[in-house]
């Protein structure tokens, strides 16, 4: 069984919910998705809602997963640059796979159907994302096509004494 991705989707209830799931169980699981354990839907609802705006503003798409059972099972978020020497690249937000499919390949499919979407949107040449340190990310994007080209180190606090390197990462498009 594999993913169906959709571009843009719309924004009804059942998707809100479904990404707000979806975001509190791979925080929950270790996932470096802009929280640490434990956190609740409630949580993580203000950040889902400053996506939504952005979307509604046109500065941000969404692409997201379905499972066999139609429900969210991986998102990952564009940002479009507003300064006018930056407009050929995007960044990619929020790249999550619920962690009862992770292992099935589900992540690299989530990552080419993003590099699909974004050669689509016209004059855009690459992807930049930046992960967190320490927790392998670096290789699997790495072995998505993805380059490292910056690292700055202890940028990311998880916890007291807990210091991880925000590692940026880029995709070339053409």
């Amino acid at each position: 069984m594999s993913l169906t991705f959709t571009l843009d989707p719309a924004v009804t209830p059942a998707l809100r919910d479904g990404i707000l799931q979806l975001w509190a169980d791979v925080s929950n699981a270790g996932g470096s998705v802009g929280f640490v354990p434990p956190v609740t839907a409630d949580d993580i609802r203000p950040e889902l809602v400053k996506h939504f705006v952005a979307m509604a503003e046109g500065r941000t798409r969404l692409l997201v997963g379905h499972d066999g059972a139609g429900e969210v099972a991986a998102t990952a978020f564009f940002s479009f640059n507003t300064h006018r020497l930056m407009r050929h690249w995007v960044w990619l937000y929020t790249v999550m796979v619920h962690p009862r499919h992770q292992g099935r390949g589900y992540g690299r499919d989530l990552l080419a159907a993003a590099g699909d979407a974004a050669r689509g949107f016209g004059g855009i040449d690459a992807i930049r994302l930046t992960c967190r340190g320490g927790n392998g990310l670096e290789r699997f994007y790495g072995s998505c096509g993805y380059k490292e080209v910056g690292r700055v180190p202890g940028a990311i606090r998880v916890a007291p004494g807990d210091d991880r390197d925000d590692v940026f990462m880029l995709l070339p498009l053409t």
